[in-house]
């Protein structure tokens, strides 16, 4: 693709005005560790949810979607569409729970709930464990996926290129630590769906207009519904009955993914605890799940329509995105749109890097090696960090062979792991075992399973549901087992834990009675069932009435708009009738587990 100067000029800018945040954010984030890696909790909720939407956002996203939509049609999306169902989940039973717990990573919780050796064994297991092999993986298939892109549309080495842009990421993320990521985050967001969206513009233009596309679409899919249709026609072989069924009942609270954990994980956790107050976190989480689902994805469902019908022969569809953008975009249009990509792509990976050095650092070294380390060694260990698991992610990325090879070995290792860390927060008779032997049952099931044949790599075979549901049931017979067959936590640990945390609930009855807090309910009441149900038919109705909108049906698009506003509301007024939400005030101003405490 041939850059003019114009558009060198605009990456250029882009890179100014991102180094520029980062550096600027250096003093505020090397203050202290809870500003390095939480924001000081100070975060409102918009822009704390503009990062979890920016992260989320990677290189590789759009490609993604465009390849599903070039095999599937727009039913393709299901693969990931499913996962509103948790994520509204987390926004109404979990955000406010894990604001109150005020731990600093989400494995520091494992010695808030639980207690002696077995919590300790767990929390610096599942830190090293997320740190290093998942988050490693998950960096080396970004960065593989941005150097795809930029084999098409650069003519220089794509290796260089792809490992300046790594290196100034890592730059600014170890010197300014989460703040400067959270600000430079709204930016790349900003940049990166202007970008997806100038370019869906023009890819439409380029193929006669709307009308046009959903003529072609049709003739090239068979009928407007194997197409456009959101809910998958029952006879696409691609998507057996049994697959779909166990996407909408089973995996999005069975199984565990980076980004997508039942009950809240990893780096959307970590902008829950950066939040101002239990307020601020709930409302990011609702902002992220509606802007993740429904508001995101259809610039890129456009031109993965637009790529197909341009490019059917393409042996990698994914590629398809890509090659629209070098045919349609004049300049300096390119250069925003490589100036979007490299914004998705910084955004993901300076997140996983403060993520994963908030591990290290504060559940490996902090915890186990150097406990009495003074302020200034903290930021120093942060800093270090971060540059380790740069270099480690780059010799990761060179044995990954492909973003599907990784993709199956989360899929496997998560499976059939989600009950138990949701559980976790509303049954007092969870123990560290049982999350323990989740993990190993998971695991040793799913490769088990490999070596007949039955993975979780391919979604149109029809053992796709067999492997989810044998992996589910064989590890949550083996946790619940464990749990009954070891002692439960002793009554100091949970009355430290309830206190902190008030999950109320019946699950936490026992405790609640022997504590005073018999009345506890679960956080907002019957009021939380109520705004789930209404939050999964906003996002859904917003993902259709969308769809619709941009498909040539504008009156089906504004009665799907208009339900999808009406749940918006309810969900609004019944937050404003939470009187515990509006009233609690959060003034602990840090971890609610010391140091002192978590040893």
């Amino acid at each position: 693709m041939h850059l003019a100067l114009s558009d060198w000029l605009v990456v250029a800018l882009y890179f100014v005005i991102s180094a520029g945040i980062g550096l600027a954010y250096t003093r505020r984030g090397g203050r202290s560790l809870a500003n390095y890696f939480v924001s000081g909790r100070s975060l409102p909720w918009w822009l704390a949810g503009t990062s979890m939407v920016a992260t989320t956002f990677a290189a590789d996203t759009p490609l993604v979607v465009a390849g599903l939509v070039a095999k599937y049609g727009v039913a393709g999306n299901w693969l990931w569409w499913n996962g509103a169902f948790s994520g509204v989940l987390t926004v109404f039973f979990f955000s406010r729970l894990w604001r109150r717990a005020g731990v600093l990573t989400d494995v520091e919780f494992a010695e808030l709930r639980y207690g002696g050796r077995p919590a300790a064994v767990l929390r610096g297991f599942r830190a090293l464990y997320l740190a290093l092999p998942i988050n490693l993986i998950i960096m080396g298939w970004v960065t593989r996926a941005m150097v795809t892109i930029l084999q098409i549309t650069l003519d220089v080495n794509p290796w260089v290129a792809a490992l300046t842009l790594f290196g100034v990421t890592a730059a600014y993320s170890a010197l300014s630590g989460l703040w400067g990521i959270i600000v430079t985050d709204a930016f790349q967001f900003a940049v990166a769906m202007g970008g997806s969206i100038l370019l869906a513009v023009l890819a439409v233009e380029s193929v006669g207009g709307l009308d046009s596309l959903v003529t072609r679409a049709t003739a090239h899919y068979g009928s407007t519904e194997a197409a456009f249709s959101v809910i998958p026609p029952t006879d696409q072989a691609w998507l057996p009955l049994s697959t779909l069924l166990v996407f909408l009942a089973v995996q999005w609270w069975a199984a565990w993914y980076p980004g997508q954990e039942p009950g809240g994980g990893g780096y959307v956790v970590q902008r829950i605890l950066s939040a101002k107050d239990e307020r601020h976190g709930l409302l990011a989480t609702l902002w992220f799940t509606i802007a993740h689902y429904a508001l995101r994805p259809w610039p890129w469902i456009l031109v993965g329509f637009v790529a197909v019908l341009q490019y059917p022969g393409l042996a990698n569809p994914e590629e398809g995105y890509v090659r629209v953008m070098v045919d349609v975009l004049p300049s300096p249009y390119k250069g925003l749109l490589l100036a979007a990509f490299a914004a998705a792509y910084m955004s993901t990976i300076s997140t996983h890097l403060n993520w994963g050095a908030s591990y290290l650092v504060n559940d490996v070294y902090l915890r186990f090696l150097r406990p009495d380390a003074g302020p200034r060694a903290q930021i120093v260990a942060s800093r270090v960090a971060t540059v380790v698991l740069m270099v480690c992610s780059l010799i990761v990325m060179s044995f990954l062979s492909s973003v599907e090879q990784g993709w199956k070995l989360l899929i496997g290792l998560g499976a059939g792991t989600g009950l138990v860390f949701i559980l976790r927060w509303y049954w007092w008779r969870v123990n560290a075992w049982s999350e323990i032997s989740a993990m190993a049952a998971s695991f040793v099931t799913s490769m088990v399973l490999a070596t007949f044949g039955f993975d979780l790599g391919d979604v149109g075979s029809p053992a796709y549901a067999q492997t989810m549901l044998i992996t589910v049931l064989v590890t949550t017979g083996v946790w619940l087992g464990v749990t009954f067959l070891t002692p439960p936590e002793s009554a100091a640990t949970l009355d430290r834990f309830y206190r902190q945390v008030r999950p109320g609930g019946p699950g936490w009855r026992r405790v609640a009675e022997r504590l005073g807090f018999a009345g506890d309910r679960v956080p907002g009441g019957a009021l939380s069932w109520v705004n789930w149900v209404a939050g999964i038919v906003s996002v859904y109705s917003a993902v259709f009435g969308l769809g619709a909108a941009v498909t040539g049906a504008p009156v089906r698009g504004l009665i799907y708009g208009a339900v999808s506003i009406a749940a918006f509301l309810l969900i609004q007024r019944n937050l404003r009738a939470d009187v515990v939400l509006n009233a609690r005030v959060d003034t602990e101003g840090g971890s609610g587990l010391s140091l002192e405490q978590s040893r």
